[in-house]
């Protein structure tokens, strides 16, 4: 009568060995992408006074893509922004951009994003959502991406591109400089490029 209960306890220590094998091997699968500084952009604009936009950009930030899947469907991404490398090729303006009016980046010096789903729509087009931190505000955000695809560089380093764009209400984090939204625009278009290289 032992005989049975003991490969039962032996079957179900195999099992259990092949789960934790298979769970690590899902894990080992991943892939990380780290962000290349050099081939990727991070870029604003804003209406003003009802008739025209003034542009900007975030000369650094970083992020990183982890992922199993090669149509990286299961994608989370991390990003974020230094917000003192702002730049709108004026001077003046980049330092009122930096003050409590806006970004008070003294005090909010980094701006993050965090995925919590990345779905696959139709072809190459897909929506990141997540969430956005700026100022001591953090809300649900979607960004419509397309994916460029992968390609391998001259040094032997697979590369991944995307395209992504949002529109947030900046009133949403606090950034209320001209509440009424007549001079400076309420809603602020976010441009990103973005090419990410993959660990080997």
């Amino acid at each position: 009568m032992l005989c049975p209960l003991i490969n039962s306890r032996i079957m179900k220590k195999i099992f259990l060995f092949l789960v934790s094998i298979s769970i690590g091997v899902a894990s080992s699968a991943q892939t990380r992408w780290t962000i290349d500084p050099l081939h990727s952009f991070v870029s604003f604009s804003v209406k003003h006074m009802g008739i025209s936009f003034v542009e900007g950009s975030f000369k650094k930030f970083d992020g990183f893509v982890v992922a199993a899947k090669p149509d990286l469907t299961d994608a989370k991404v991390t990003f974020s922004v230094d917000v003192n490398s702002i730049s709108t090729d004026v001077e003046q303006r980049d330092k009122h951009l930096k003050s409590d009016d806006f970004f008070k980046a003294e005090t909010y010096p980094t701006m993050t994003f965090e995925s919590t789903s990345f779905k696959k729509l139709r072809g190459k087009n897909y929506e990141l959502s997540g969430k956005l931190t700026i100022r001591d505000v953090t809300k649900d955000v979607r960004f419509n991406v397309i994916f460029g695809g992968t390609t391998n560089d001259q040094q032997g380093n697979t590369r991944a591109g995307f395209s992504a764009t949002s529109t947030i209400n900046r009133f949403d984090y606090h950034v209320r400089y001209d509440s009424t939204g007549t001079g400076i625009g309420k809603d602020v278009k976010i441009s990103l490029n973005l090419e990410f290289i993959q660990a080997k």
